[in-house]
This record gives C-alpha cells, structure tokens and sequence, in this order.
C-alpha cells in the first residue's frame, strides 16, 4: 500500500482529504505543525506528500527545501492564493505540481495518483517522446514531425522534467539568451503551435498540459 502523508494545519480541512485518500486505497498520515514535518517524512517514509505553503511555526517553503536535500519523493504543495504558485515556482522549492485552494478533494486525489503512476511506472520507449537535437524533429510512435529553434528547446525543457510546471517567464530565460524583451503571450502562441504539431503524431493524446495561474507542463495523457 502506498503511503500519502499530509502536512495541513487546517485540521477540518486535512480530514475531509484524508478521508479521500484513504478511500483511494492509501495509507495516510496527518502531520498539522510545520515543525513535525521532518520527522514524519522521516518516520512514515511517504510516496508522496501533501504540503501545505503556510504552516505554524515551520512554513511549507522550508520544508520542501528541506526535503529535497534528502529525498525527490514527490510533492503536491497547496496554496490559498493563485499569486502564491507564481512566487512558488520563481522560487523553484522542487515540488511536483501545486494545487489552489478551495480544491476539490477528488481532483487532489486524481493528481496524486497521476504522480504516482508516472514515477512507478516504466514507461515503454515507443510510448515517450523522442528528441533529435540534429534534425529538430520530435517522434512518437514511429511518427515524425519537425519543429522551429525555438519550439524544440520550449519542448525539450518541458520535457526533461515531465510533471514540472513552469511559469511564462522561466521557460522564456530558456528559450532566449539575448535579454530581448518578449510578452508572455509569445510562449502561448509557441505552445499553441507545438500542441498542433504533436496532434499529428497522436490526435488522441495530450502532450502538454496548462495549469492555471501556474503555466505548463510535460505530460503524456491518453
């Protein structure tokens, strides 16, 4: 049975997702002080944590830091503000994926098993996307199809770290290394573009994924 263990101050809160958790079939534990954080991480040894960004005494911003001197067990932190992702992610604390409160405990629970399926499962060759840095062309399922300079490296930062999510801004400083100035709506017209060109390797999958107030992500969704 894998292990979920949640780091929530707001006790009403904590229980009502524990109750989800549990009923997926995880074994859970409910830390509610930022200050017993690390010794449940350590003790309960999860598969995944649930973090929340303001916390007593010990705040989540710490915590995952600390976190990932030791281990790259995933983590979903969440926030109260869609303001607070975007302060998150210039950050970079190294967490999975963030998620905004109010939230549904369903699609909490949804994104904890996405997570866990992907960093259990060995996913075959033919089912990855594959880069050629040469050609500039990307495949998938012996299917090819070129992209521009600047649309392969946007795709190839995304998917070295598939599930990571990166804001506008930091995905440009990847794409551009001249300090030009550029809009944020120059990345969305790049994604836009790259989504209809993966559509032709594999109409019903998803590549690339938007989340909201956040940016984007890498992951593969039949």
């Amino acid at each position: 049975m894998q292990k979920v263990l949640i780091i929530e101050d707001e006790q009403k809160l904590a229980t009502i997702l524990g109750k989800y958790v549990t009923q997926a079939g995880y074994e859970l534990h409910m830390v509610h002080d930022g200050a017993d954080a690390m010794a449940a991480v350590e003790s309960f040894k999860p598969d995944i944590i649930l973090l929340d960004l303001m916390l007593p005494n010990v705040d989540g911003i710490v915590i995952c830091r600390e976190v990932r001197r030791h281990s790259m067990v995933p983590i979903i932190m969440t926030t109260a503000k869609v303001e607070e992702i975007d302060r998150l992610l210039g950050l970079e604390v190294g967490a999975d994926d963030y998620v905004c409160k109010p939230y549904s405990p369903r699609e909490v629970v949804a994104r904890v098993k996405a997570i866990l399926r992907r960093v259990g499962s060995n996913v075959p060759q033919s089912e990855q996307l594959t880069l050629d840095e040469n050609t500039l062309f990307v495949s998938y399922q012996n299917n090819s199809v070129e992209l521009t300079q600047v649309e392969f490296v946007l795709l190839q930062t995304l998917v070295a770290h598939p599930g990571r999510i990166y804001n506008r801004s930091r995905l440009m400083d990847n794409i551009y290394d001249d300090d030009r100035i550029v809009s944020d709506r120059t990345i969305d017209s790049h994604i836009k573009k790259i989504r209809k060109k993966l559509s032709q390797l594999s109409p019903d999958s998803e590549f690339i994924h938007s989340i909201y107030g956040a940016g984007y992500k890498y992951e593969l969704t039949n």
